[in-house]
């Protein structure tokens, strides 16, 4: 690329920082992210109500991170060309942290499925279902985190209600089990109940990001 070319693409580059496109571009990037994320708490959920086997679901899940690796990538690399944008870098940052910290933990959970073996998982699929209906919420409300124009303050809503709401199954997952004679099946959930709980924490880290990131913006 000839130096007149590079100085071109610097000067369109700050052009789109400065009125507010890169700050579009790089929520699309982090919504290609979270749609990855989607997909992986889709196939646990399938998982969890035996339409899919746990080896299946464990060599698919590996793809499916895959892709969510290299959208995070993707996003970290426009992340670190960005000259000026509404959206704080550094908050965008640590939403897509955790958001790959949620997938990672999903990939965690097929990989433990796979591993122990559990006579059943019908234990798993309401707090599945909650995970994948704080993804969508969040996935809606990414619009409202543009800093080119008001933010929602509600945005962040369904992920925080989520993840309260996995906390909760948790819990009562957990009470539930206490309540039963100490076996290798009692065992198996309670780690597996772990996990669940460990990806409902990093979808609340999530959430705080963004809601930190509109607040600044708002």
């Amino acid at each position: 690329m000839s130096r007149h070319s590079r100085l071109a693409r610097r000067a369109h580059r700050l052009v789109e920082d400065l009125t507010g496109r890169s700050g579009r571009r790089l929520l699309s990037l982090l919504g290609d992210q979270l749609t990855h994320t989607a997909d992986g708490a889709e196939l646990v959920e399938r998982l969890a109500s035996g339409e899919v086997t746990p080896a299946a679901a464990h060599e698919r899940i590996r793809d499916i991170e895959h892709r969510g690796d290299d959208a995070r990538a993707t996003l970290i690399e426009e992340l670190s060309q960005v000259l000026a944008t509404p959206v704080d870098p550094e908050d965008l940052f640590r939403v897509s942290r955790c958001i790959d910290d949620v997938l990672d933990n999903l990939r965690d959970f097929v990989r433990e499925v796979d591993l122990y073996q559990p006579d059943e998982l019908a234990f798993a699929v309401e707090p599945i279902r909650t995970l994948r209906e704080g993804l969508t919420g969040f996935s809606t409300g990414l619009g409202s985190l543009d800093g080119a124009r008001r933010g929602d303050p509600e945005a962040t809503l369904p992920a925080r209600r989520a993840a309260n709401g996995l906390r909760r199954q948790y819990q009562e997952g957990l009470a539930e089990l206490f309540r039963r004679p100490v076996d290798p099946e009692a065992l198996k959930r309670r780690e597996l109940l772990r996990r669940l709980d460990v990806i409902g924490l990093r979808l609340g880290e999530a959430a705080a990001f963004a809601d930190a990131l509109l607040k600044r913006n708002h």
